[in-house]
């Protein structure tokens, strides 16, 4: 009888599920379900917990549903969930307050640390400075804030840690989201008391859940939930992966060295290691295995800009508006003469007042330039991030390049050319929901490790190599883009804020 596995995916808004087929991947069915973020207060972004659970019902049943199959032969179930921002449940284990990844409520609190010197004592310690939406820094800003909500609390979890929670009863997390949440020595991969106590959160300890490995089982599906949504009763759930680690499996990345680039609304910059590093500034490091770690550059400045430019000015435009913009782009060489733009429409991870710019445009230039500057300066900044991995030690032997950048027919090749290493697209498109399936696989042993279930359940949809004679043209234009960026840091700091 065949095996399938199905993979969960919850974002901030959309929360997806995957079935696919454990012999080979082969992905079965899709659905997703967008959520509703409620912003009660100026910079506070959150969600209705309940609303969550509901929707993960929903898409796992239309699911099932979708691709006709016997639910009974799901052999295990694997959630990703986006990192970092608190999720917390009362001691009655009901929900108190969802706070997301985009919350911004504690910058305040983290200037403070600042200038304690905070952060170089905690990066000691976890590997990663405060910042603004991070668990514990937020976990801090209730307790200061909001004391009587801190007083209620009985468990902090992750995103996917509520819905692994809900699909089995269990109230447990896992290495990878706690270790990217700054709540783990590194890399003792443990809680720890002095961090604990940096963060003012010495009494917080008994509110951290069980810590498991990923692929470890967390619970079986109970009957309340196989009544609700259509699974079996007892199908094993592991505890999960922070969806960026599930991103990397999911595109087939598994052996030290190899790169994974996620072009979506985030940079994701991340190399598997068999060591951490030990030294800033990287922005954060997650564990990958039982004895790997991922080191991780992000910012929000990646595929989110082409959004952007299509739904703003391309709306006139029929059928697949983003397949346009790349048809576009192909069409036009790349040349000196190509604008420069700074893909900073929500800020630098360096200067949050950082604004996204276009600098060099003539009247001779078209859409089609335009986008070629946005797709280039997209991938300047991603390099930026890549380069701060090469110089803390990280080798970078080669990338697999997933999200929505990866299905563009041009963007590719640039990367591969600015980075100067190979890079692979992956087969799937849902590369986090994938990741979450591999780690159920091996959780319940139909893979021997990670790298069996990637071999077994991942392929290439295209290879790019660089190209050497473009080598010197995206080297200069890089040193361009670098040049505007430090001569307009103090204009950006004289523009009013939002």
């Amino acid at each position: 009888m065949p095996d399938y596995l199905l993979g969960l995916d919850a974002g901030n808004t959309v929360i997806k599920a995957a079935l696919f087929d454990a012999a080979d991947g082969r992905e079965l069915a899709v659905v997703a379900q967008d959520g509703h973020a409620n912003l009660p207060a100026p910079g506070h972004v959150e969600r209705d917990l309940d609303e969550l659970w509901a929707n993960a019902v929903t898409v796992i049943s239309a699911c099932i549903a979708k691709a006709g199959i016997d639910p009974a032969h799901i052999r295990a179930i694997g959630c990703a969930g986006h990192g970092n921002g608190l999720y917390a449940l009362d001691r009655s284990d009901k929900p108190l307050i969802g706070i997301q990844s985009l919350d911004t409520r504690a910058v305040d609190l983290v200037g403070e640390w600042a200038a304690q010197e905070l952060g170089a004592r905690a990066y000691a310690i976890c590997r990663q400075g405060p910042w603004s939406a991070q668990t514990p820094t937020l976990l801090s800003w209730v307790k200061r804030h909001r004391p009587e909500l801190y007083g209620q609390i009985g468990t902090v979890l992750l995103c996917k840690d509520f819905v692994v929670g809900r699909l089995t009863g269990a109230r447990v997390s896992e290495t990878t989201d706690m270790s990217g949440c700054g709540l783990l020595s590194v890399p003792g991969r443990a809680y720890d008391a002095d961090l604990m106590q940096l963060y003012g959160l010495g009494d917080a300890m008994p509110m951290l859940p069980e810590l498991l490995e990923s692929a470890d089982i967390a619970g079986h599906v109970t009957p309340e939930v196989a009544a609700q949504s259509g699974l079996v009763a007892g199908t094993p759930v592991v505890a999960g992966l922070f969806d960026v680690v599930a991103s990397a499996l999911g595109s087939g990345v598994a052996e030290t060295g190899q790169a994974s680039i996620i072009a979506g609304s985030w940079s994701i910059n991340q190399v598997v290691l068999d060591q951490p590093i030990d030294q800033p500034p990287v922005f954060m490091q997650s564990s990958f295995d039982r004895a790997r770690w991922l080191a991780i550059e992000s910012s929000a400045t990646s595929a989110a800009n082409l959004e952007w430019l299509v739904h703003q000015f391309m709306g006139e435009a029929q059928g697949d508006r983003f397949g346009l913009a790349s048809d576009l782009v192909g069409s036009v060489n790349a040349s000196e003469d190509t604008p420069i733009y700074h893909p900073f429409l929500y800020g630098a991870q360096q200067n949050g007042r950082a604004r996204a710019g276009f600098y060099g445009i003539g009247g001779w230039h078209s859409r089609a330039h335009m986008l070629r500057a946005l797709f280039e300066g997209v991938v300047f900044e991603h390099a930026r991030h890549v380069d701060v991995l090469r110089r803390a030690g990280a080798v970078i032997s080669s990338a697999t390049l997933s999200g929505g950048g990866s299905r563009s027919s041009v963007w590719p090749q640039i990367f591969a050319d600015v980075l100067d290493v190979p890079v692979t697209v992956s087969r799937s498109r849902e590369t986090g929901a994938l990741g979450a399936a591999i780690a159920a696989g091996t959780g319940v042993g139909l893979f021997a490790d990670y790298a069996a279930g990637t071999k077994a359940m991942t392929a290439p949809a295209r290879h790019c190599a660089p190209q050497a004679n473009n080598r010197p043209h995206y080297a200069a234009r890089r040193d361009l883009f670098t040049q505007l960026t430090v001569a307009m840091t103090s204009v950006w700091a004289k523009m009013g804020q939002p």
